[in-house]
């Protein structure tokens, strides 16, 4: 039996646009664990977000593509968020690292203080874990609280069985372990602002420095001192 939480939504998307891809096939499992933890979520296709390059003319003529307004209300719309993404060269995919180029630009910016959890899936022996460093550095950038553990699926074209799970045991409780550590996080962030700055405080931040993205209620903050 999971756990009473208080309530928290997440948005669970893959960043690969293929067909059977294995970063879908985890999205789907890391969306399965949510649910089976007590957490609501909203599954999205990355292909509902596809947006032209980024372009700063394009911008200013003709306003934000719909693929990154949908990103956008669908972030807004959760407080988490979680990305299996695949790696590209040893790096973010260009599809990805675009998205969140349009999306940055709306104000408010909503990235800023929602916490995120990265996934990677890859037939290497890292398991795309080199692409989540990537991808962590314009997420972390924008005021994203990534959490420290990644789950990077290596040889994942031996890792699945032919219903879509995880082959390996030990593989399927690290997974579901990692999922519950970050929305411990996620819900306590939400629900209990002592918990958000205790985050920035680990990040070398001060609650009260111009660097400060968190915003505390004024009685949470007097409870705080």
């Amino acid at each position: 039996m999971p756990k009473e939480r208080e309530p928290v939504r997440y948005l669970v998307f893959s960043a690969s646009l293929r067909t059977g891809s294995f970063n879908t096939m985890l999205a789907k499992l890391a969306a399965s664990a949510i649910e089976k933890h007590g957490g609501t979520v909203d599954l999205a296709a990355v292909s509902a977000f596809d947006s032209p390059s980024y372009s700063q003319d394009v911008q200013a003529k003709d306003g934000f593509p719909p693929g990154a307004t949908e990103l956008k209300r669908r972030v807004e719309g959760n407080d988490a968020f979680v990305i299996a993404s695949p790696e590209y060269n040893g790096s973010i995919p260009g599809l990805l690292k675009n998205l969140i180029d349009w999306v940055s630009r709306f104000r408010p910016q909503p990235f800023n203080g929602r916490h995120a959890f990265l996934l990677s899936a890859s037939p290497s022996m890292v398991g795309g874990n080199r692409g989540l460093w990537s991808l962590r550095v314009p997420l972390e950038h924008l005021g994203s609280r990534v959490y420290p553990d990644m789950f990077s699926l290596a040889q994942a074209h031996q890792a699945f069985d032919a219903q879509g799970k995880l082959a390996n045991p030990q593989l399927v409780d690290r997974l579901d372990q990692s999922i519950a550590g970050f929305m411990d996080l996620a819900e306590a962030a939400k629900n209990y602002p002592c918990a958000k700055t205790a985050w920035v405080e680990f990040l070398g931040e001060h609650p009260n420095s111009p660097v400060d993205r968190v915003d505390k209620p004024a009685s949470a903050a007097a409870n705080n001192q």
